[in-house]
């Protein structure tokens, strides 16, 4: 039997629940939802342009995408440092520790997923499993046995068993594929049914692992399919992370006594938190940017070039084989490049077995401190 451990209060089961068709009969568009929904897609509108700010776009999406895979991943009690995410190196697969290694799957699958949806536009049930899958390291595909159930972890009970037979996962996954992408069957605000998206895929529950993950990305996912992101940046893990119990007692309280409304509420002030956290946290490192450019004008006027600054803030640890592929120019010219910003203090040579790497402590100190911004 797969019972998986989370951390809900102290639940028990009321009922079987049963997973409702999509979409639902209710119209979950009260007055409350309305004005929550207002205020998250003013933020998440905002959080839009101020990504679209960034020189690079490279540089929001391989930093921030890595943070988000930290804060989703934690949630899963996968826990790992800034440090050993970045001394990784996911192209040759060498990583620091084993959940630096899932954590960095968990940003691959992200943003292959993003360059999907960015070029077909649709969120599709195989794309689902390709998520799944680049994080678990499997094709397992959904569940085909029975046996899966989710407990409380501080009392042990089995507060929730999820849909057993494969044939009732792929009629639900299929439903749920049809109500993601056929904006005409529903006319809620697409962060309303984003909630549901979230909620209904966490109660089919379809695969053995990784569903918490894939139902996160599955998210940012949404929000860009609906052109409400245009870069996968927004970090609802880490207000997920913060208000875990809120989050796990609210995904039961809807099975139980079917209190969608509150649910609801909860993902769209999620969305408008986490909008401001991550516009406060681009703004800092585009201020990053602008300092580092200045110094490196002032004191380097002959190394400095555009696409030299961005390097340094696409990734917050650089290795000398990044320059040389990145600026096309010799190893020893990549050395003097590095060299040379850590003679200004720009950055901070260290060696880890044969290789040495240059970090940009400014960079490193300010995504390090994301959750006090």
């Amino acid at each position: 039997m797969n019972i998986r451990t989370i951390q809900e209060p102290s639940l028990t089961l009321k009922s079987t629940y049963k997973i409702p068709k999509l979409p639902l009969r209710e119209d979950l568009e009260t007055k409350a939802v309305l004005k929550k929904a207002k205020e998250a897609r003013a933020a998440l509108a905002e959080l839009k342009g101020t990504a679209l700010s960034v020189p690079n776009q490279d540089i929001v999406i391989n930093t921030l995408s890595l943070q988000e895979a930290k804060d989703s991943s934690a949630i899963e009690n996968i826990i790992t440092t800034n440090d050993e995410l970045y001394q990784s190196d996911v192209v040759a697969q060498q990583f620091t520790s084993t959940a630096a290694k899932e954590v960095h799957q968990y940003a691959t699958a992200l943003r292959n997923a993003f360059k999907t949806v960015k070029d077909k536009g649709f969120l599709t049930n195989n794309l689902i499993k390709k998520m799944q899958s680049t994080l678990e390291g499997n094709d397992a595909g959904f569940r085909s046995q029975g046996g899966t159930s989710l407990k409380n972890q501080q009392t042990g009970k089995i507060v929730y068993t999820p849909p057993q037979e494969l044939e009732k996962i792929e009629l639900h996954m299929k439903n749920l594929e049809t109500f993601i992408n056929e904006d005409k069957l529903c006319d809620w605000d697409p962060l309303v049914k984003m909630a549901i998206i979230h909620h209904q895929f966490e109660s089919i529950h379809p695969f053995f692992d990784g569903n918490g993950r894939t139902g996160r990305i599955m998210n940012i996912i949404y929000l860009v399919k609906q052109g409400l992101l245009d870069t996968p940046i927004l970090y609802l893990s880490r207000y997920i992370n913060q208000n875990k119990p809120e989050y796990y007692r609210l995904l039961q309280a809807v099975r139980d006594d079917g209190v969608w409304e509150e649910w609801v509420i909860f993902i769209l002030e999620g969305v408008r938190v986490t909008s401001y956290q991550t516009i406060r946290l681009i703004e800092a490192i585009k201020n990053l940017m602008h300092s580092h450019k200045n110094k490196m004008r002032t004191d380097l006027p002959n190394i400095y070039s555009q696409d030299f600054l961005n390097l340094t803030f696409s990734h917050p640890y650089t290795k000398i084989a990044h320059v040389e592929e990145a600026l096309h120019v010799s190893r020893p010219t990549a050395t003097k490049y590095l060299d040379s910003l850590v003679e200004i203090k720009l950055m901070r040579k260290i060696k880890i077995g044969r290789d040495s790497y240059y970090i940009n402590r400014d960079l490193m100190e300010c995504l390090s401190n994301v959750h006090a911004l």
